[in-house]
């Protein structure tokens, strides 16, 4: 008998397809560096966590980059979100009618990425209804891998962390949760598919 009541996914990697590198990549270029700086980082750490609005995001990079109209500042920013194959939702969907586990989202995504969601994923609306929670770092302050988030969602879904496996691309992510006592999946995104949950985790169902 699974001991498993809630699975807890991340949404880059997991469901919508990601090009990190091609987005880092995109950034230096536009922004004439070599890395990103730490205080680059930290702005865009805050905003995804949703201390600053997405018109002081912009404004801050248009006053440090005056070269830079506002609309290449955002197409470099969503640079990073690519396509969102539909069989993920069917899968999705599946599960959510089936009712045996609590579906949760919990995803380190800020208000200008959402919004290309919104209007470049026709299903938003369905894929977001799957969930019995649905949880965006920029809507309620605590970012992964902080300790404090995954306590969050066991605390307001009544959960313990034993129940739980949680599903995300990002080793510190995991690694955080699983300290917790929750179970975990760092899914390779390269090599394994969301679909194939049931199949890779069999030992948790």
């Amino acid at each position: 008998m699974s001991t498993i009541k809630a699975i807890i996914f991340d949404f880059g990697d997991v469901f919508i397809n990601l090009d990190k590198q091609g987005a880092m990549q995109k950034a230096l270029e536009l922004f004439e560096l070599d890395t990103l700086p730490e205080d680059l980082v930290a702005i865009n750490t805050l905003y995804e966590q949703g201390l600053m609005t997405s018109e002081e995001f912009l404004a801050f990079y248009t006053e440090n980059f005056p070269k830079l109209s506002q609309s290449a500042i955002l197409d470099a920013w969503n640079y990073i979100l690519k396509d969102f194959p539909e069989y993920r939702l069917d899968f999705l969907k599946e599960l959510a009618e089936q009712q045996t586990y609590k579906l949760i989202l919990l995803s380190n995504t800020n208000d200008i990425h959402i919004n290309w969601v919104k209007q470049h994923v026709p299903f938003y609306e369905a894929f977001k209804s799957c969930f019995d929670a649905f949880y965006l770092s920029h809507e309620i302050q605590l970012r992964k891998p902080n300790a404090d988030i995954y306590q969050f969602v066991l605390d307001q879904n009544n959960l313990k962390p034993q129940e739980c496996l949680f599903i995300d691309d990002t080793k510190d992510n995991t690694e955080a949760a699983s300290k917790l006592g929750i179970h975990v999946w760092n899914i390779d995104e390269t090599t394994q598919d969301v679909t194939a949950l049931f199949e890779i985790k069999k030992e948790l169902f």
